[in-house]
């Protein structure tokens, strides 16, 4: 089994940066596919970036020329940078990793690292 734990989150003014953590317990290099998601409360869960195994990228339209998602496979960990936050930014961030498995994705979740955006 594959264990993800996340850090980085916190407190931070409009405008300000965090880079957010996801740390695996095994090795992340035969991962299918990376991301990051976010759920604002009473929200749905959203997809933020997302990574393949060939490094290709994808954002959520609100955060394109923000957030930059990337991984160290040395260091069996995915990173968030996030630049010029804003208030609606504001959310539980989780990390995902998918391993495509026969017939189906097999995928794998952090518990969230929490995020608030507030002056």
């Amino acid at each position: 089994q594959v264990q993800l734990v996340e850090s980085g989150g916190g407190l931070v003014q409009p405008g300000g940066s965090l880079r957010l953590s996801c740390a695996a317990s095994g090795s992340i290099s035969s991962a299918d596919f990376m991301g990051w998601y976010r759920q604002p409360p009473g929200k749905q869960r959203e997809l933020v970036a997302g990574i393949t195994r060939g490094d290709s990228t994808n954002y959520a339209d609100s955060v394109k020329g923000r957030f930059t998602i990337s991984r160290d496979n040395a260091k069996n960990t995915v990173y968030l940078q996030m630049n010029s936050l804003k208030p609606e930014d504001t959310a539980v961030y989780l990390c995902k990793v998918q391993f495509i498995v026969p017939w189906r994705a097999r995928d794998y979740w952090g518990q969230g690292t929490q995020v608030t955006v507030s002056s």
